[in-house]
């Protein structure tokens, strides 16, 4: 039997640079230095300018946390400014995920959808899950609001800060304080990636 986890083409990933040369670019527009984005962002001076230069790999929580200190949308750090005369959509559809831009860490990759929809109260994004084990990350995520998952294929394992952990598979569901550390991890078979649809706010 074919492993649709092989069968499916993987979206693009965007290479650090254009997401870092993009936060550079917006830093600058708003006249904010390196010090002040920290400021606001609470994203250590260092890692920011690793992240503009392309030096390293960053979780969602520390791109996300540098888009709210811009005032930004995560996904406009994923693609091109809109040109002024364009109308702000009423509905976005993605037709495929192979339209998506993605971003890499080492242990998940991730893809803001729908980034076009002017004021977004939420981030969904699709999501593949690489790491297998607790010790593949620094520490576990944090960030604002709450979060919802539905594994789409493979089994994910959910673990928290607090010693807790839940095990979910396909059509399974988590919805979750994500202010609270989390880390998800593959526990697909074969050694295979889980693939999950995540949507988070900031409420």
């Amino acid at each position: 039997m074919p492993d649709d986890r092989t069968a499916a083409v993987a979206p693009p990933l965007l290479d650090r640079t254009a997401v870092g040369a993009r936060l550079r670019q917006m830093r600058k527009a708003r006249q904010m230095t390196l010090k002040q984005l920290s400021e606001t962002s609470g994203v250590p001076l260092s890692t920011l300018s690793k992240m503009e230069l392309a030096q390293v790999a960053v979780s969602y929580e520390k791109l996300a946390a540098a888009a709210r200190g811009l005032n930004l949308d995560i996904a406009q750090l994923f693609r091109s400014s809109p040109t002024a005369s364009a109308p702000a959509p009423a509905t976005v559809v993605v037709d495929s995920l192979a339209q998506v831009a993605g971003y890499s860490t080492g242990t998940y990759d991730y893809y803001p959808i729908a980034g076009a929809f002017p004021e977004r109260r939420m981030t969904p994004a699709y999501a593949r899950i690489f790491a297998r084990e607790r010790g593949q990350f620094d520490d576990f995520i944090r960030h604002p609001g709450q979060e919802f998952a539905m594994v789409i294929s493979g089994r994910v394992r959910i673990e928290f800060e607090t010693g807790e952990a839940v095990s979910i598979g396909p059509q399974q569901t988590a919805y979750f304080d994500s202010q609270v550390g989390h880390i998800y991890l593959s526990e697909s078979e074969d050694g295979g990636d889980a693939q999950v649809m995540v949507v988070m706010t900031d409420r």
